[in-house]
């Protein structure tokens, strides 16, 4: 027995040599106001403030064995999605700063997916259209934060080894199409007991002494918890499930996106996945709704789904709380050695050009006497119907496959699409033809970014967009005939190309099915291309880069208003605390102030913030400590613009007293910046009177919502 162990520990001792591993977090976070967010194209969502902080957190890998000293990059970023522009300029400056190690084969930007962050950044101009246009401060917070994620996770490269693992975590999520889900084979069905997939996969990265370098986790859930009438940029329940890792790893007392240890949640095939696990509901009645059209009875009232708390908050908390739970499980345990060789392959494609043969999910095969191709790129009535996450506008309604006189002719008074369209797209009855949409520039990309990353024995599909359950089922299926062992699919990577929807499941034509662009065959055009890039890395055969994304980012238009001046009132100054809070608090009350206020804009403040909560540690020194900031879940800031003309504000913040916070004095402490009429701008600071807290004080739980 003791000789066993001695071989295990000598063989993991060789792994961790022969990998590398750096781990790096940084603050991304975009225009925290007057920006709308990016998910439910909805205009009216623009934010005034934030719930929690966006970070990217990069993971960069080096196989120490040979002479070429193989590289990849994996960041996971607290955003919608990531995008050509923003990949472009990431690798440019990396390659600035060294040369070609970093480049398109080895560098995978990966958004959560939440629907809580600033938009107007990914240089396609149906997914800028309602941020009111390209924002070139959320274009620039996220390039500057993913480069500085993946510096810091250079520079800190160590030997270490991976281990896998898995866990089922269950009433964290449902389908929300599920009537689309059944349209799959029975006997693929039966392969499986959910639709949806509930495990949760983890990479851990571990020292040779045994210490967690930085943990990776995939769980296929929206970050939906937070609904289209919040107004706080927010992580949504991803982001805060890795924060309580990173808490859980790093010490509680440390601040998010500080620590040593690096955790993220990455995005899978969410596709057709809603945290949402009360279901739809009717808005008013509160009745169950029709779940195929989605009807309520009352007049405008809306379908949607919520839970499982009573806000949207609340819920955010639970499910985020359920996946950091058996995330955490995980890390406690002993996982499957997985270190070995790193290796990548990626490759641009031209998704309307591609030919490929249609994929049997009974067989497992490739039809090769058949030849299927893609469309070029369209949007189906259904896409305007929303989902249940968040229900779209006018008479729209999911699982439509007709067409409608009047918004066809809506539609072809911006691009008509041809018979060949109508025809490659059906039964997708077409509501834009985006693939023809030229003005003012490309309103969807026709090129993907498609990659296959191996690292030992784990496979790393990195795809552009939303595969639902059943498609990424497939395509693991499809990379484990390849020969992968352990199969991940990373979402949402590089660019975003809307949804990918199996064959069976766009004959529906639900919203998944509805934003599945190029056509009903997408999914097998997919799954040819991502074995075809599997195949060339077993067998060493190189494969041509494909064609390059085209650059529009001199032809970017907005119609977002930069910030003219800001203006203090009459006889106050920037930071003065014009509403003061009370004494005395106790846990679980909420401290609330208001101080005289810039707009935010003028400077996102990253790794800084625009608010803390300090606790008096020398009353004789007047020293104070930090114990929270902008970025941690119990605190809330939030902006307001009283007067446009006169330029005034004011921002608020919210500190709800976790239970355990230690008996003391406090204050809220607001930061930010000022641009004055004249010009410049100008940075300033104010905090409230102290106040005492203690479990004595306790009145009660008034915390915002």
């Amino acid at each position: 027995m003791m000789f066993a162990h001695a071989l295990c520990a000598l063989a993991c001792a060789c792994a961790a040599a022969a990998l590398r591993v750096g781990v790096g977090i940084a603050d991304v976070t975009g225009p925290p106001a007057e920006i709308a967010f990016m998910g439910y194209a909805n205009f009216e969502q623009v934010g005034h403030g934030i719930h929690l902080r966006q970070f990217a957190r990069a993971f960069v890998l080096e196989d120490d064995t040979g002479s070429s000293k193989q590289r990849l990059v994996f960041v996971s970023v607290d955003a919608a999605m990531m995008g050509h522009g923003v990949r472009r300029e990431v690798i440019k400056r990396l390659q600035k700063r060294y040369g070609d190690l970093y480049n398109d084969q080895n560098v995978i930007l990966s958004g959560t997916h939440t629907h809580s962050t600033p938009g107007g950044f990914l240089i396609d101009f149906l997914f800028d259209l309602p941020i009111l246009g390209f924002v070139r401060e959320t274009f620039v917070a996220y390039i500057a934060g993913i480069y500085k994620s993946i510096v810091i996770a250079h520079n800190k490269l160590t030997p270490a080894r991976m281990e896998y693992g898995e866990i089922e975590i269950l009433d964290a999520n449902i389908n929300r199409s599920p009537s689309s889900y059944l349209r799959n084979p029975p006997e693929e069905r039966a392969r499986y007991k959910h639709d949806t997939d509930k495990t949760l996969a983890q990479v851990k990265f571990v020292s040779p002494t045994n210490a967690i370098i930085g943990v990776l986790n995939w769980y296929a859930v929206h970050p939906t918890s937070m609904n289209n009438t919040n107004r706080l940029v927010s992580s949504d329940n991803v982001g805060f499930a890795s924060v309580m890792m990173e808490k859980a790893l790093n010490g509680n007392s440390t601040a998010p996106g500080k620590g040593n240890i690096v955790c993220a949640f990455a995005s899978t095939n969410l596709g057709d996945v809603s945290p949402n696990t009360m279901g739809p509901r009717c808005e008013f009645s509160g009745k169950v709704c029709d779940q195929e059209k989605l009807l309520c009875k009352l007049p405008k009232e809306r379908c949607f789904a919520s839970g499982p708390g009573s806000d949207m908050f609340e819920s955010t908390r639970i499910i985020a709380t359920k996946i950091y739970e058996g995330a955490m499980q995980l890390v406690h345990q002993p996982g499957e050695d997985v270190t070995g060789p790193i290796s990548s392959m990626h490759q641009f494609v031209r998704m309307p050009e591609q030919q490929a043969h249609p994929y049997d999910p009974v067989s497992d095969t490739f039809d090769t006497n058949v030849t299927v191709h893609g469309c070029l790129p369209a949007m189906g009535y259904s896409f305007a119907a929303g989902t249940t996450d968040g229900p779209g506008a006018f008479d729209f309604k999911q699982g439509t496959t007709s067409g409608n006189a009047l918004w066809n002719a809506v539609r072809d008074f911006l691009a008509e699409p041809t018979a060949d369209d109508i025809k490659c797209q059906a039964p997708k009855p077409i509501l834009l033809a985006t693939g023809r949409m030229k003005f003012p520039y490309a309103w969807q990309p026709s090129v993907v970014s498609c990659t296959v990353a191996r690292i030992g024995k784990l496979t790393l599909a990195a795809v552009p967009g939303e595969f639902t359950t059943m498609s990424g089922r497939r395509l693991r299926r499809v990379l484990a005939a390849a020969g992968a062992e352990k199969v991940v699919i990373a979402g949402l990577s590089n660019v975003y190309a809307d949804y990918i929807a199996t064959p069976e499941e766009y004959q529906a034509q639900r919203y998944e099915a509805a934003s599945t662009i190029y056509g009903p065959h997408t999914l097998d055009i997919y799954l040819n291309k991502y074995k075809e890039l599997a195949d060339a890395l077993t067998t060493g055969k190189s494969m041509e880069p494909g064609p390059e994304p085209p650059d529009f980012s001199s032809q970017l238009i907005t119609l977002v208003t930069p910030v003219l001046w800001d203006a203090a009132p009459w006889g106050k100054e920037f930071g003065d605390c014009v509403k003061q809070p009370d004494k005395h608090y106790g846990y679980g009350d909420t401290v609330t102030a208001t101080f005289v206020a810039g707009n935010p804009r003028n400077n996102i403040r990253h790794g800084r913030g625009y608010g803390t909560v300090e606790r008096l540690v020398s009353e004789q020194d007047d020293a104070w400590v930090t114990v929270a900031t902008d970025a941690d879940w119990e605190t809330k800031y939030i902006w307001r613009r009283n007067s446009v003309v006169l330029g005034t504000s004011h921002a608020e913040l919210h500190w709800e007293i976790p239970e355990g916070t230690p008996p003391g004095t406090y204050r809220l402490h607001h930061y930010g910046n000022y641009k004055y009429i004249l010009g410049g701008i100008y940075p300033y600071h104010g905090f409230t009177d102290p106040f005492q807290v203690g479990q004595q004080f306790y009145k009660s739980n008034n915390s915002i919502r």
